[in-house]
């Protein structure tokens, strides 16, 4: 009997360790099993790439001419449903020259998902960010940052690298002046930031990413396309 309760109690604790494995891989921001991944960029240069995930919406028309006046570039992950209720924003994103990238069409955890569902929620949403006029590299970000193996397989057999973070205000603090502060405190060149601001109707988010832009501006940062940031990694 004993021993039986022994046997029980490590399986157990063999199987709450292989959930844990599990759930630590699923939220890894700067590992996966398959294919390529960046989360930040080793350099010395000050650049970093500020990115916006969800969209579009109407918020597009207060973050494009606020990037414009600091003369930064950001890259717009959007989802393909969003995409399909506004495509005049989609358009205004790659009229104003940044980067568009895909965050899946149904904004759905891309976990434990059949390869259809993967390669479906992908590629239709790479067609609509052509159908906007985008032309360049199209970058992906999983929603919320999770994946296990159905997507990193599908991403390495396309040749295509998952981009997730390693700065995310948003998920520590509310107000603004917090968030800012958190950016000036762990800043670094090469950090990509996320930022979601799309469905936003206080104008916090708004002011977030210009503190963000004024801070970093003054300290001498230069703000590229998360396409530009890998760039400057492989001309270092």
């Amino acid at each position: 009997m004993k021993k039986r309760l022994l046997k029980i109690s490590a399986s157990i604790l063999i199987l709450f360790l292989i959930l844990f494995g599990f759930y630590k891989l699923m939220n890894a921001r700067s590992f996966q099993l398959f294919g390529g991944l960046t989360n930040e960029v080793n350099t010395n240069q000050k650049v970093v790439a500020l990115t916006f995930d969800d969209g579009p919406t109407k918020n597009v028309d207060d973050i494009l001419p606020l990037l414009d006046q600091y003369n930064a570039k950001a890259t717009f992950f959007l989802i393909g449903n969003e995409i399909e209720k506004n495509p005049e924003e989609a358009k205004k994103i790659v009229d104003a020259g940044q980067q568009i990238g895909n965050h899946t069409y149904s904004h759905d955890r891309m976990v434990l998902k059949s390869p259809s569902f993967i390669k479906n929620e992908i590629e239709k949403t790479d067609k609509l960010i052509r159908k906007a006029g985008y032309k360049g590299e199209i970058e992906f970000r999983p929603p919320n940052g999770k994946k296990l193996f159905g997507l990193p397989y599908y991403m390495h057999k396309h040749n295509r690298e998952t981009i997730t973070w390693n700065l995310e205000p948003d998920t520590f603090y509310t107000n603004p002046q917090d968030k800012i502060n958190y950016v000036k405190k762990n800043i670094k060149p090469g950090s990509i930031i996320l930022i979601h601001p799309m469905y936003d109707k206080t104008g916090k988010e708004l002011e977030t990413i210009k503190g963000i832009l004024d801070l970093l501006s003054k300290d001498g940062y230069k703000f590229v396309t998360v396409k530009e940031l890998q760039k400057v990694q492989k001309d270092k």
